[in-house]
Protein backbone atom coordinates (compact mmCIF):
# COMPACT_ATOMS: atom_id res chain seq x y z
CA UNK A 1 0.00 0.00 0.00
CA UNK A 2 1.22 3.82 -1.23
CA UNK A 3 2.32 5.51 2.57
CA UNK A 4 0.24 8.48 1.76
CA UNK A 5 -2.74 6.08 1.48
CA UNK A 6 -1.98 4.11 4.80
CA UNK A 7 -1.33 7.65 6.39
CA UNK A 8 -4.88 8.52 5.45
CA UNK A 9 -6.76 5.55 6.86
CA UNK A 10 -4.92 5.83 9.61
CA UNK A 11 -6.17 9.28 10.80
CA UNK A 12 -9.83 8.95 9.29
CA UNK A 13 -10.08 5.91 11.89
CA UNK A 14 -8.02 8.12 14.72
CA UNK A 15 -10.21 11.08 14.05
CA UNK A 16 -13.36 9.13 14.29
CA UNK A 17 -12.45 7.44 16.98
CA UNK A 18 -11.96 10.61 19.19
CA UNK A 19 -14.83 11.51 18.40
CA UNK A 20 -16.90 8.83 19.20
CA UNK A 21 -15.15 7.31 22.11
CA UNK A 22 -15.85 8.27 25.49
CA UNK A 23 -12.99 6.19 27.36
CA UNK A 24 -9.91 8.03 28.45
CA UNK A 25 -7.83 4.88 27.52
CA UNK A 26 -8.98 4.66 23.84
CA UNK A 27 -8.86 8.66 23.44
CA UNK A 28 -5.09 8.68 24.47
CA UNK A 29 -4.69 5.52 21.71
CA UNK A 30 -6.73 7.76 19.04
CA UNK A 31 -4.35 10.81 19.37
CA UNK A 32 -1.01 9.30 19.93
CA UNK A 33 -2.03 7.75 16.40
CA UNK A 34 -2.85 11.03 15.18
CA UNK A 35 0.04 12.19 16.10
CA UNK A 36 1.72 9.17 14.59
CA UNK A 37 0.17 10.00 10.77
CA UNK A 38 0.59 14.27 11.80
CA UNK A 39 4.74 13.67 12.13
CA UNK A 40 4.61 11.11 8.77
CA UNK A 41 2.51 13.98 6.82
CA UNK A 42 5.28 16.33 8.50
CA UNK A 43 7.86 14.76 6.42
CA UNK A 44 6.44 14.11 3.55
CA UNK A 45 5.10 17.86 2.99
CA UNK A 46 6.27 21.42 3.77
CA UNK A 47 3.52 21.94 6.44
CA UNK A 48 4.70 21.27 10.20
CA UNK A 49 3.25 18.77 12.61
CA UNK A 50 1.30 21.35 14.11
CA UNK A 51 -0.30 22.60 11.57
CA UNK A 52 -1.52 19.53 10.09
CA UNK A 53 -3.34 18.84 13.59
CA UNK A 54 -4.77 21.61 13.18
CA UNK A 55 -6.41 20.83 10.02
CA UNK A 56 -7.57 17.57 10.91
CA UNK A 57 -8.98 19.32 13.90
CA UNK A 58 -11.05 21.44 11.60
CA UNK A 59 -12.98 18.59 10.52
CA UNK A 60 -15.43 16.70 12.85
CA UNK A 61 -17.77 13.73 13.13
CA UNK A 62 -17.31 10.43 10.81
CA UNK A 63 -14.50 11.10 8.30
CA UNK A 64 -15.81 10.25 5.21
CA UNK A 65 -14.06 11.10 1.10
CA UNK A 66 -14.59 14.33 -0.09
CA UNK A 67 -16.63 15.35 -2.44
CA UNK A 68 -15.89 16.99 -5.90
CA UNK A 69 -17.86 18.16 -8.69
CA UNK A 70 -16.29 18.06 -12.45
CA UNK A 71 -17.98 19.67 -16.23
CA UNK A 72 -17.20 18.51 -19.13
CA UNK A 73 -17.59 20.97 -21.48
CA UNK A 74 -17.33 19.80 -25.60
CA UNK A 75 -17.32 22.12 -28.54
CA UNK A 76 -18.59 21.45 -31.87
CA UNK A 77 -15.11 19.59 -32.64
CA UNK A 78 -15.24 17.54 -30.09
CA UNK A 79 -12.40 19.49 -27.89
CA UNK A 80 -12.56 19.30 -24.10
CA UNK A 81 -12.37 22.60 -21.75
CA UNK A 82 -9.80 22.17 -19.51
CA UNK A 83 -8.21 24.82 -17.36
CA UNK A 84 -4.19 24.12 -16.21
CA UNK A 85 -4.03 24.26 -12.49
CA UNK A 86 -1.53 27.32 -11.46
CA UNK A 87 -0.51 24.68 -9.02
CA UNK A 88 1.46 23.30 -11.75
CA UNK A 89 -0.40 20.05 -10.93
CA UNK A 90 -1.68 19.60 -14.85
CA UNK A 91 -4.90 20.31 -17.22
CA UNK A 92 -8.17 18.99 -15.17
CA UNK A 93 -12.24 19.58 -16.41
CA UNK A 94 -13.41 22.65 -14.56
CA UNK A 95 -14.03 21.25 -10.84
CA UNK A 96 -14.37 21.85 -7.48
CA UNK A 97 -15.76 20.79 -3.85
CA UNK A 98 -19.02 20.54 -2.80
CA UNK A 99 -20.25 22.62 -0.55
CA UNK A 100 -22.50 22.14 2.70
CA UNK A 101 -26.04 22.33 1.52
CA UNK A 102 -25.08 22.34 -2.16
CA UNK A 103 -26.36 19.67 -5.17
CA UNK A 104 -23.01 17.88 -7.00
CA UNK A 105 -24.99 20.28 -9.83
CA UNK A 106 -24.88 23.44 -8.12
CA UNK A 107 -21.43 22.92 -7.69
CA UNK A 108 -20.99 22.22 -11.41
CA UNK A 109 -22.58 25.30 -11.96
CA UNK A 110 -20.86 27.66 -9.32
CA UNK A 111 -17.48 25.88 -10.27
CA UNK A 112 -17.19 26.77 -14.09
CA UNK A 113 -18.77 30.35 -13.70
CA UNK A 114 -16.00 30.64 -11.07
CA UNK A 115 -13.27 29.23 -12.83
CA UNK A 116 -14.12 29.71 -16.28
CA UNK A 117 -16.56 32.67 -16.71
CA UNK A 118 -19.23 30.59 -18.81
CA UNK A 119 -22.61 29.86 -17.65
CA UNK A 120 -23.87 26.53 -18.19
CA UNK A 121 -26.50 24.03 -18.07
CA UNK A 122 -25.96 20.67 -16.74
CA UNK A 123 -27.31 18.06 -18.99
CA UNK A 124 -26.25 14.39 -18.27
CA UNK A 125 -24.52 12.67 -15.61
CA UNK A 126 -21.35 10.78 -17.11
CA UNK A 127 -20.20 8.95 -13.59
CA UNK A 128 -18.87 8.77 -10.29
CA UNK A 129 -14.89 8.13 -10.15
CA UNK A 130 -13.29 7.61 -6.74
CA UNK A 131 -9.77 8.75 -6.47
CA UNK A 132 -7.82 6.91 -3.48
CA UNK A 133 -4.94 8.83 -1.07
CA UNK A 134 -1.63 8.29 -2.83
CA UNK A 135 1.61 10.37 -2.38
CA UNK A 136 0.84 10.79 -6.89
CA UNK A 137 -3.39 11.89 -5.86
CA UNK A 138 -2.55 13.94 -2.37
CA UNK A 139 -3.76 13.30 1.32
CA UNK A 140 -7.57 12.36 1.01
CA UNK A 141 -9.44 10.21 -0.57
CA UNK A 142 -12.29 11.94 -3.28
CA UNK A 143 -15.07 10.74 -4.91
CA UNK A 144 -15.60 13.22 -8.35
CA UNK A 145 -19.61 13.58 -9.86
CA UNK A 146 -18.71 14.14 -13.37
CA UNK A 147 -21.33 15.66 -15.45
CA UNK A 148 -21.37 16.71 -19.56
CA UNK A 149 -22.51 20.18 -19.56
CA UNK A 150 -23.14 23.06 -22.52
CA UNK A 151 -22.58 26.82 -22.45
CA UNK A 152 -25.94 28.82 -21.74
CA UNK A 153 -23.84 32.23 -21.47
CA UNK A 154 -20.83 33.96 -20.08
CA UNK A 155 -17.47 34.89 -21.33
CA UNK A 156 -14.34 32.64 -21.46
CA UNK A 157 -12.33 34.00 -18.37
CA UNK A 158 -9.39 33.02 -16.87
CA UNK A 159 -9.21 32.94 -12.53
CA UNK A 160 -6.74 32.92 -10.35
CA UNK A 161 -7.06 28.91 -10.15
CA UNK A 162 -5.77 28.60 -13.33
CA UNK A 163 -2.64 29.46 -15.74
CA UNK A 164 -4.44 28.98 -18.81
CA UNK A 165 -7.90 27.79 -20.36
CA UNK A 166 -8.10 26.32 -23.97
CA UNK A 167 -10.02 23.15 -25.81
CA UNK A 168 -8.09 20.35 -26.26
CA UNK A 169 -8.40 17.26 -28.57
CA UNK A 170 -8.47 14.55 -25.86
CA UNK A 171 -5.11 12.61 -27.36
CA UNK A 172 -2.90 15.57 -27.59
CA UNK A 173 -3.20 16.29 -23.25
CA UNK A 174 0.09 14.98 -22.43
CA UNK A 175 0.20 16.18 -18.53
CA UNK A 176 -3.22 15.49 -16.82
CA UNK A 177 -4.06 16.49 -13.41
CA UNK A 178 -4.84 13.13 -11.63
CA UNK A 179 -8.01 11.07 -12.90
CA UNK A 180 -8.95 13.77 -15.13
CA UNK A 181 -8.14 11.54 -18.22
CA UNK A 182 -10.45 8.99 -16.92
CA UNK A 183 -13.36 11.82 -16.79
CA UNK A 184 -12.81 13.68 -19.67
CA UNK A 185 -12.71 10.08 -22.02
CA UNK A 186 -16.11 8.73 -20.25
CA UNK A 187 -17.65 12.38 -21.01
CA UNK A 188 -16.69 12.10 -24.43
CA UNK A 189 -17.82 8.90 -25.24
CA UNK A 190 -21.09 9.88 -23.42
CA UNK A 191 -21.35 13.57 -25.48
CA UNK A 192 -20.77 10.96 -28.72
CA UNK A 193 -23.99 8.43 -27.96
CA UNK A 194 -26.82 10.22 -29.40
CA UNK A 195 -28.99 8.58 -25.89
CA UNK A 196 -28.46 11.48 -23.16
CA UNK A 197 -30.84 11.10 -20.34
CA UNK A 198 -31.72 14.01 -17.93
CA UNK A 199 -29.25 14.98 -15.11
CA UNK A 200 -29.63 13.92 -12.08
CA UNK A 201 -30.76 16.86 -9.60
CA UNK A 202 -30.85 15.67 -6.16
Amino acid sequence: MDVVALLNEIQAIARTGLNFTSGSYDRERYERLLQLTAQRYEQLSELSEEEIKQRFAHETGYITPKIGADAAVFNNNGEILLMERADGSGWCLPCGWVEANERPIDAIIREVKEETGLDVAVKQLVGVFTRKASAKNGPHTMVAVVHLCEIVGGELTLSHEGSALKYWPLEDVTHWHPNHNKYAFAAREMWQSDELLPAISD
